[in-house]
């Protein structure tokens, strides 16, 4: 009889996600984790950087005070402060990711780096020496970390990841960035609110997934914050400085150079072959219901799983996401398969770039004949009463009114793209959102304007005129 009902390897948001559900329902369950309890998310990824980006984002508010009349003096930033506030964050979010509360839960922590000898067994080595457990479920969650171009030079080079960019010991003065993606687009105005300069070097060009209209209004903004952006740019070496070149000559030296350049998955050390686990170069393979293709008692969920089809997906909402699926099939034995149709992400500058759906040019791919409706938040009156009126709502709908997708471009666009996430989820027609009872004045209204404009043009048609003037004659 296996030891555990259930074994979890890797204790950040997916995994601890599932563990907590698991022991709370009473069954066996091994929680393996060889770094910090929480993983990438509270300690090196989300939380520490929207805790940078607050502290920016109000030395920023302190120095545009003055389109409120306001005279304040320049803000003084304290490195140290920040960084203890950072850190402060962390420590503040960390007891409920802790070894302690999942003990609590009834789960079986244990500290150390597991890899597979057995298609249902694992070995832990950790601080205690080492442990060979089985289970009858194995759920591989041990995530994703930074990856490092090929590129000359860099490796002679000091350069810092997200993993380590929360601990510079100084301001830089100057910043550079490789990479115009979530990563380094949020770390770059984090570090310009804060008094550095910074450069941000892409060979694309910045936000490439996003939609190109709404990318323009965030590139504006970063520009106006002093963040020099430089697309279609090929860096062909990296020298000590640190300096990047680039293909045309030019050389960027810098003091710090942070490399945002992409995520991989965690593979290295799990000796996947020996619980006959097949993985690919983006994560360990598996179903649509995130069962490995190559041993049915092993799942993989947040970044480190690649669904066959669909492709990994490096988002913390999605590890949670993911959680759910293998507690329905795992724990349950109910079907289950993921379902990325309605699925949002958010680059979390100011403004806000949320996304959810299909943007217009892969609506457009995919051959649907759309309807594109936009509200600029220049049009917002709670916009201009904060005199932030950068931003754009885009709808993508088909020509019958359902839509197909969502971008918002504005302040706190995370906390608006979850009313057209359900929207595209349950297939809530335009009709009912436009005609929603949205509170004045909120930038929410921008939706619902947005919306508006798919009944404005038969509205106000020839046709609609004609009838109203005939009805006006009736008593």
């Amino acid at each position: 009889m296996p030891e555990f009902d259930l074994a979890v390897i890797g204790a950040g948001a997916a995994g601890l996600s599932v563990a907590a559900v698991a022991a709370q329902l009473g069954l066996r369950v091994a929680l393996i984790e060889r770094g910090r309890m929480g993983g990438d998310c509270l300690n090196t990824g989300c939380v520490p950087s929207k805790a940078l980006l607050a502290a920016a984002h109000a030395a920023q508010d302190a120095r545009a005070a003055g389109r409120f009349g306001l005279r304040l003096a320049p803000p003084e930033v304290d490195w140290a402060a920040v960084q203890a506030h950072v850190q402060g964050v962390v420590a503040a979010i960390a007891p409920m990711d802790s070894a302690a509360r999942f003990t609590a839960l009834g789960a079986t922590v244990l500290a150390g780096h597991a890899r597979f000898v057995a298609r249902d067994s694992l070995e832990v080595e950790g601080p205690d020496g080492r442990r060979r457990l089985s289970a009858r479920r194995i759920v591989i969650a041990a995530g994703g970390r930074a990856a490092i171009p090929d590129l000359p030079g860099l490796a002679g080079v000091p350069h810092v990841t997200h993993e380590a960019v929360f601990a510079l010991p100084a301001r830089p003065a100057h910043l550079l960035i490789l990479g115009g993606g979530p990563i380094g687009l949020e770390m770059a105005q984090a570090h310009a609110g804060l008094g550095c300069r910074v450069t941000v070097v892409e060979a694309g060009r910045i936000a490439g997934r996003e939609d190109p209209e709404l990318v323009v209004g965030l590139a504006e903004v970063l520009r106006g914050q002093g963040v020099t952006l430089l697309e279609q740019a090929r860096v062909v070496r990296a020298e000590p400085g640190p300096a990047l070149v680039l293909a045309d000559g030019t050389r960027l030296d810098g003091d710090a150079l942070l490399v945002a350049a992409g995520r991989m998955p965690n593979l290295a050390g799990l000796a996947l072959e020996a619980g006959g686990v097949r993985a690919t170069a983006a994560g360990i393979a598996t179903d649509a219901g995130l069962r490995s293709l190559t041993n049915r008692r092993v799942f993989a969920v947040g970044d480190i799983a690649d669904p066959a089809g669909i492709g990994p997906r490096a988002f913390t909402h999605v590890g949670s996401y993911h959680a759910g699926i293998v507690i329905r099939r795992a724990l349950f034995r109910l079907p289950a398969r993921i379902d990325y149709a309605a699925l949002p992400r958010v680059t979390y500058t100011a403004p806000e770039l949320a996304q959810v759906g299909l943007t217009e040019a892969e609506a457009r791919a995919a051959g649907h004949d759309v309807r594109i409706l936009r509200w600029p938040l220049a049009e917002n009156d709670r916009a201009q009463a904060e005199r932030r009126t950068e931003g754009l709502v885009k709808l993508v709908a088909t020509a019958r009114g359902r839509v197909l997708g969502a971008g918002i471009l504005a302040p706190h666009a995370g906390e608006m793209i979850g009313t057209w996430t359900l929207a595209i989820t349950r297939r809530v027609p335009l009709s009912a959102l436009a005609g929603l009872i949205v509170p004045y004045p909120t930038r929410a209204e921008a939706g619902k304007r947005a919306a508006g404009g798919f009944f404005a043009t038969r509205l106000f048609s020839p046709f609609t005129r004609r009838l109203v003037g005939l009805l006006r004659h009736l008593p």
